[in-house]
């Protein structure tokens, strides 16, 4: 079986993450291609389709929230992610599970005795007038039916119990507002498709083949990393056939898709910007391909990261027009070069000065 090294397995990743080229694609294709983007900070996903898409004009993706073509939602691992609609009106039955056995592992013991199917009735029945709401406001009026757990405890159960969207301003450029959230099937005018009878897993496998053609190759353990869910080796078993299969350096077996991109390892990676919780870096459980295990608390950390040769070599910030980069190890001439041109285009497409006005300050960590 062949065994690809961290730099093939980095190349590959990169490819299908549309990191190694910037892709000439429409906006809601790349949401699609990517399988959502992380989204619980809500300006970060524009950065992340700014580093990855030619000419990105953030407006295209606004108005795909607008007009309902992307949604934020609550889906992989639990956390909020930018999908199109969709893939989030397909996939959410199948994190149904996933999303309230991770409520309850925080809040089982506020939660028990509390009917949850009468929770999830009632946060509809709140929810039916079209009005959004957030979390605490969804949380005290629960609590007038369910007094003892409080809001905190109500609101979140109800968040996963019921199919939910954060609806605009939210998540639209340049805009801060807070969560509110409206009934999914509501906001999109369509239904939630419904769970799969027990023995069958097509969206599993859906899942199984959309990862691998953004993230792979890749073991079992990094499409459930990626997606929260146990359960997929199974849907993996059914689209064997479809499959290749290598080895890491580790000895894990990977699998993927037998068409996709696996570009020669030493196929030259351009300098890239990741914003905050950059699904290229949390996807996976075995991350050695693009962070060193020696920094991976970084891509918890909320940190957003450069990459250099296409590996995390520093960590970027801005404030006030300025984009601050500070290495985690020396950089070349060549690198310090390549980091404070893309750095300049950053701060360009971050600020609204001109563009004598913006600078980009290279530090050492």
């Amino acid at each position: 079986m062949t065994v690809l090294d961290p730099r093939a397995l980095n190349r590959a990743t990169l490819a299908r993450q549309l990191l190694l080229d910037r892709a000439d694609v429409p906006v809601l294709d790349a949401v699609a291609h990517l399988g959502g983007l992380q989204a619980q900070e809500p300006q970060e996903p524009f950065v992340g389709l700014w580093s990855r898409l030619r000419a990105f004009d953030p407006a295209a993706l606004s108005t795909l929230l607008t007009q309902r073509q992307v949604v934020r939602t609550h889906l992989m691992r639990r956390t909020v992610h930018l999908l199109v609609a969709d893939d989030a009106l397909a996939w959410r039955s199948r994190h149904q599970a996933m999303l309230c056995q991770r409520v309850l592992g925080v809040y089982r013991g506020e939660l028990d005795g509390v009917d949850l199917d009468e929770l999830a009735a009632a946060a509809r029945a709140l929810l039916a007038d079209g009005e959004p709401r957030s979390m605490p406001e969804i949380g005290r009026a629960l609590g007038e039916r369910w007094p003892t757990p409080g809001p905190q405890a109500l609101g979140e159960m109800a968040m996963a119990l019921v199919p939910l969207t954060q609806v605009p301003p939210r998540g639209v450029w340049r805009m801060k507002g807070g969560a509110r959230h409206a009934l999914l099937s509501a906001w999109l005018g369509r239904e939630v498709h419904p769970p799969t009878p027990d023995g069958a897993d097509p969206v599993g496998q859906i899942l199984v083949r959309r990862y691998l053609a953004a993230f792979g190759p890749a073991a079992t353990a990094d499409v459930r990393a990626w997606s929260g869910l146990a359960g997929l080796p199974a849907a993996v078993t059914a689209i064997r056939d479809e499959l290749v299969t290598f080895r890491d350096e580790r000895g894990r077996k990977l699998i993927d898709l037998a068409d996709a991109p696996r570009p020669d390892p030493e196929t030259p990676a351009p300098v890239r910007f990741l914003p905050a919780f950059d699904n290229a870096i949390l996807g996976y459980d075995d991350r050695s391909r693009i962070i060193d295990d020696a920094h991976r608390g970084l891509s918890v950390a909320g940190e957003r990261v450069v990459l250099v040769d296409g590996r995390v070599a520093a960590t970027w910030s801005v404030e006030a027009g300025t984009v601050t980069v500070n290495p985690l190890t020396g950089f070349s001439r060549a690198d310090r070069a390549a980091v404070a041109e893309q750095g300049q285009a950053l701060a360009l497409f971050l600020s609204d000065k001109e563009s004598d006005r913006v600078r980009v300050a290279a530090s050492p960590r």
